[in-house]
């Protein structure tokens, strides 16, 4: 029999040019979702990058330009501001700006902080997101200053610490010339919850910084009067803002018309180098008053006493007196792994009185200590100092010894006083260690 009609047929397929199409818009709904996806992927890479670079910074002026500048990168903005706000909060007391030109920085100097009106003020009374297609379109819209840049897009997030508005980042026109999207406000918006962080850290790390030098300042003592020598001390905390050292000085007049001198260093860089460093001087302070030894022999019993009694970190300290002899004075001196003194004679220069330095203190307390001894002219300087006024990786110490001479021998004939803030200002290390430095001056014949 033959197949009555439709019977035993093929079922009808899909025209084969169809399946391509479809195909190819599911691969592109495909590709397009991946390219989201890797878009996505580099923002968060981008933001944790940002977020790492701003928490590396230790000063609130680097914070914040850092914070206007990973902004930028991370939505393409050609312009980036941020402004903080001051005490009462309607007014901004900084406004820090990227990507001007010369030009427009030196005009707009001239005119002064932004007063917060406009858009501007907008953002301060409404802190929420906002993002502009068109910067005149808006209601708030007061016009821009002489020399500013003429600005049409625009996106500003709120940047809040401790839950208080800080200030607000203005960022404008991004470089491939499309408005702001949701997916860089939501960017923005992440940073300032970071920035806002960074902040408060940045403030408290400040307060730490400022109250450990302020304690380390007041364990340094004010010089006594030691006439008829006259002395003059300054201490520098290090540039690094995190360092807080251990460097002290000290001088005491002692009976028999004797002088000690005392520089040290304790090693570290925190808060346990200074609380060392305040009872290795005590200590020291007390077998001076206690017993009339040479110098080598009241450092070696300071040592046995620090290892016996205490967990101090390695210190490198040097003890100078300075006696009557004859019609003149003698300077005798020991020293614990520290920098030798320099020595200035009017019309003979500078020289150090180099001398084998010893062990530091908290080594080796066994060690012996030995003394020496030289003659100590009429107006004669002894400069006492710790290694951060000469050290630099940069050059070798025997370098910074000699340019130290040198400043020292052209500053010789100010007042002491004068002097010693000479050698801190110019000094010939690269300011990475905190520096003290005592002047001693014997009387004229």
């Amino acid at each position: 029999m033959m197949a009555g009609p439709g019977e035993g047929a093929h079922p009808r397929q899909p025209h084969i040019p169809d399946l391509h199409v479809r195909l190819r818009a599911e691969l592109g709904r495909i590709d397009e979702q991946l390219r989201a996806m890797l878009d996505a992927m580099d923002r968060l890479q981008g933001l944790l990058d940002a977020v790492v670079a701003i928490s590396r910074e230790v000063e609130l002026p680097a914070v914040l330009h850092r914070i206007v500048t990973t902004a930028m990168d991370l939505v393409g903005a050609r312009y980036g501001a941020m402004g903080v706000l001051d005490a009462s909060g309607d007014h901004l007391e900084r406004f820090i700006a990227v990507g001007l030109s010369e030009q427009e920085r030196a005009d707009l100097t001239e005119i002064g902080l932004p007063r917060g009106l406009g858009v501007l003020g907008h953002l301060i009374r409404h802190p929420g997101p906002l993002r502009l297609e068109s910067i005149p379109a808006h209601p708030a819209y007061a016009g821009f200053p002489p020399g500013h840049p003429s600005l049409n897009t625009l996106l500003g997030v709120a940047i809040s610490v401790r839950g208080e508005i800080y200030g607000d980042l203005y960022l404008s026109e991004r470089r491939d010339g499309r408005p702001f999207d949701v997916h860089d406000e939501n960017v923005v918006v992440a940073l300032a919850g970071a920035a806002g962080i960074a902040i408060e850290n940045v403030r408290l790390f400040e307060q730490v910084r400022v109250g450990a030098e302020q304690f380390q300042r007041l364990l340094l003592p004010t010089l006594p009067d030691l006439r008829p020598f006259s002395a003059a001390a300054i201490y520098r905390p290090a540039a690094e803002p995190r360092h807080v050292g251990g460097d002290w000085y000290d001088a005491i007049p002692l009976p028999g018309n004797v002088v000690a001198v005392v520089i040290g260093d304790v090693v570290g860089h925190d808060l346990q180098a200074a609380a060392a460093m305040a009872s290795t001087r005590n200590m020291l302070r007390a077998l001076l008053y206690e017993r009339g030894s040479a110098p080598g022999a009241v450092l070696a019993q300071l040592d046995r006493t620090l290892q016996a009694i205490t967990d101090n970190p390695v210190t490198t300290t040097m003890l100078a007196r300075i006696e009557p002899s004859g019609p003149g004075w003698r300077l005798h001196w020991s020293t614990a792994g520290h920098v030798p003194p320099l020595l200035i004679v009017p019309g003979r220069g500078a020289e150090y009185l180099f001398a084998e330095p010893g062990l530091p203190l908290g080594v080796d307390s066994e060690q012996p200590r030995p003394d020496y001894s030289r003659v100590l002219p009429p107006d004669a300087t002894v400069v006492f100092f710790t290694d951060g006024l000469i050290e630099d990786p940069a050059r070798s110490i025997d370098e910074s010894l000699d340019e130290l001479a040198g400043l020292a021998t052209a500053y010789a004939a100010l007042p002491l006083q004068e002097f010693v803030q000479a050698l801190a200002d110019h000094h010939p290390s690269d300011g990475h260690d905190d520096m003290a430095v005592l002047a001693l001056r014997s009387p004229r014949a």
